[in-house]
């Protein structure tokens, strides 16, 4: 449950504040509309979605298994009671148990739609790109104690009492989606602590869910927002984000880009973890670099058949979930893939669904490719630095403009 500020003068004080601060977005069109032959107009505000009707059978070619793992995701999605009466969606979900194959039942539920990412000047398209990024993450399963010792120093840590999630939109519509975490002090709402500050505070040892022995450890269970952790003496639980404290994510790959310690394309989750144990006096100002700290909540792992929960609230499925950016599209919706990479070699082609976000997923064209949980999911997603295309399948019946985010 989100923790709001129950003293409304404060709230009203510090939402007027951010009110001044902000502008108006620009709603997304949903139709790519060519360029005037005139003189060449500015670029006006962020990219939008653009939408050029697509063929399924002109896609890349992809393997059945892949269809049927995307179904199999995408039935996790109708399992929300939200989702699967959603006129949206409803009735794609009451066909997605139907005895036809996987790809039958996508290319009979939805129309395809390739995606594009708009710049408009003067209501004209001036630019549009048809490709994205796309990254991996993964499920850590890593070695945890119950208790604070000489070698598990590192905390993950529930959401502490002290933490206020303030969601603007109570008081200004406008605002829907924004919200503000602080920390009350006297009368006034402050900013919570950054990393480095929250590593001090020995006053919340006691909302400490386990103990970690690797700093490193500790920064990617939080970018990667869930995980699995060996307890001694307890067994096996997953821990899963709940919150965090208010400042934006900046990867520490860039603090080592920026100081030469290593290249952009150098820099993964492995090359990281090998330069902080070659240099563990550096760590500290590592990780203070990213201000961002994530909280965690707790829950027994009752099938390790079963991914771990995403932002739909839904079981994740490897190979077949993704992250998406909440700003721009809609849980649950499908997309169709054509992934490429050089060095290291990767390429595939699939359906995969929307069922997960992340803070550092910000775009049109931006995925997060869920390869599920253990040390090798963990290789190939800290290696997967891709160049994406996608299409978006949208239930038939409905416009392009529906699987965006209001």
């Amino acid at each position: 449950m989100m923790r709001r500020l129950t003293k409304v003068s404060a709230l009203a004080a510090l939402a007027a504040l951010v009110l001044a601060g902000c502008q108006t977005v620009k709603q997304p069109t949903t139709q790519t509309t060519p360029a005037g032959p005139s003189a060449t107009p500015v670029a006006e505000g962020k990219p939008v979605p653009g939408f050029t009707p697509a063929n399924f059978g002109r896609l890349p070619v992809s393997d059945a298994p892949d269809w049927d793992n995307a179904r199999k995701a995408f039935r996790r999605s109708c399992a929300s009671r939200s989702f699967a009466s959603s006129p949206l969606w409803s009735t794609a979900c009451e066909n997605a148990r139907a005895a036809v194959s996987a790809p039958e039942f996508f290319q009979q539920n939805f129309d395809l739609w390739a995606v594009s990412s708009d710049q408009k000047a003067n209501g004209a398209t001036v630019s549009s790109d048809t490709t994205g990024l796309m990254t991996g993450y993964y499920e850590p399963i890593l070695d945890a104690s119950p208790t604070r010792t000489s070698h598990y120093t590192w905390p993950v840590l529930a959401t502490p009492p002290d933490l206020i999630d303030v969601e603007l939109s109570s008081l200004y519509p406008e605002l829907k989606g924004k919200r503000i975490r602080g920390k009350i002090s006297g009368r006034k709402l402050i900013p919570y602590g950054s990393r480095s500050s929250i590593d001090q505070r020995t006053d919340l040892y006691p909302y400490a869910i386990a103990w970690l022995a690797d700093p490193i450890d500790q920064l990617f269970l939080q970018i990667q927002g869930s995980g699995q952790l060996r307890v001694k003496g307890v067994g096996l639980i997953r821990v899963f984000y709940d919150d965090q404290n208010g400042y934006p994510y900046r990867a520490v790959a860039r603090w080592l880009i920026d100081r030469n310690q290593m290249t952009a394309h150098e820099a993964s989750m492995q090359s990281i973890r090998a330069w902080a144990k070659a240099h563990p006096d550096q760590v500290p100002q590592l990780l203070a670099y990213n201000p961002s700290y994530v909280f965690f909540r707790r829950a027994p792992v009752t099938d390790l058949s079963v991914g771990p929960q995403g932002g739909q609230g839904v079981p994740l499925t490897p190979g077949a979930s993704v992250a998406i950016d909440r700003h721009v599209w809609v849980y649950g919706t499908p997309f169709f893939v054509s992934v490429s990479q050089q060095n290291p070699d990767l390429h595939f082609n699939r359906p995969v669904i929307a069922q997960d976000t992340g803070g550092a997923i910000r775009g049109i064209i931006r995925f997060d490719y869920f390869w599920g949980s253990g040390n090798q999911a963990g290789e190939n997603a800290g290696r997967q630095k891709s160049t994406v295309t996608a299409w978006v399948m949208v239930p038939k019946g409905h416009s392009p403009a529906e699987v965006l985010r209001k």
